[in-house]
């Protein structure tokens, strides 16, 4: 009997190991982001004269769009266990570390990919589920491959990573049309200096698995530095855009302003100092300005006239 409910027991642990790797493979971080930026294009997309929300076509652009950005972040690490392997930041994960295998990984990130893509086209509509797949083709078959072979590689990153907030607003619009744009431009140029920071505090880590980020063919900073501070002040002045074409108001105008200069700020602390400290302070001042951005954006729509 004893013996029974301890197998019982390893079992039940096994699973839950295994579920929690599953559950690894999507990288729910950089997931729940996902989820939120698409929700707010189709918030601020869904027509202020069609009446109450679609809670309903809201939850189905959400999901789908979550399943593909799950699906590719599961494909990128079955294509870079092997890298993955060697940062101490990654070597922990699923397949590194041993607790799935490469065709599990492979099976689930492409069941998760091709469910979500046939779920926009099917319950949102063709422009959204288009949007998602390219979305995930750039990511998996063009930045993942590029990581290993230039530095230029964030750019296509950024592209990819941008792209979920212009697939809400398809969801809702049907379409693409100026605002999804505009999203586009405040998320793209956002990922740049946020980028920049988390290549600087691995730049040791970059070098040892063989990526040729910034920091590592840089390594006194200067083209970091100037990467960063140029793409600071291309997201100033995109942020401020939905003001010049009547999408946001005043209210919105002078919160992006104010978030704006005090990240161009801390960057050019880091420039000053280009130390791991100086790059973590800005890496969370990336993580606090997106957000505070966007709710400026949704209390403008909300509240304010």
């Amino acid at each position: 009997m004893n013996e029974t409910l301890s197998i019982q027991a390893t079992t039940c642990v096994l699973t839950r190991e295994r579920l929690c790797a599953y559950w690894e493979l999507t990288k729910p971080g950089i997931g729940g982001m996902v989820l939120l930026v698409t929700a707010l294009g189709f918030y601020l997309a869904w027509p202020r004269d069609a009446g109450p929300l679609s809670l309903l076509l809201l939850f189905d652009t959400v999901l789908g769009t979550a399943l593909v950005a799950s699906g590719a972040n599961a494909v990128n690490q079955y294509l870079e266990a092997a890298h993955d392997g060697r940062m101490a930041r990654t070597a922990e994960r699923p397949l590194p570390s041993g607790r799935l295998t490469a065709d599990e990984v492979l099976a689930f990130a492409v069941l998760l990919s091709g469910v979500g893509v046939a779920y926009l086209a099917l319950f949102v509509n063709p422009v959204a589920a288009a949007l998602a797949a390219t979305a995930h083709v750039t990511y998996v078959f063009l930045y993942t491959p590029l990581k290993r072979v230039t530095p230029l590689c964030v750019f296509v990153g950024a592209f990819s990573g941008a792209l979920p907030p212009a697939i809400g607003w398809a969801g809702a619009a049907g379409s693409i049309s100026l605002g999804a744009v505009l999203l586009f431009g405040i998320l793209f140029f956002w990922q740049l200096p946020h980028f920049a920071s988390i290549a600087w505090l691995y730049r040791e880590d970059y070098a040892r698995a063989g990526y040729p980020m910034l920091p590592v063919v840089d390594p006194e900073g200067t083209r970091t530095c100037l990467h960063l501070l140029t793409h600071t002040v291309a997201l100033l002045f995109v942020s401020v855009l939905p003001v010049a074409f009547g999408l946001s108001g005043g209210f919105y105008a002078f919160g992006a302003m104010g978030l704006g200069l005090a990240f161009f700020a801390l960057g050019g602390w880091f420039v000053v100092r280009r130390t791991t400290e100086a790059a973590r302070t800005h890496l969370l001042a990336s993580l606090v300005y997106l957000p505070c951005v966007f709710a400026l954006m949704v209390i403008d729509r909300a509240v304010l006239p």
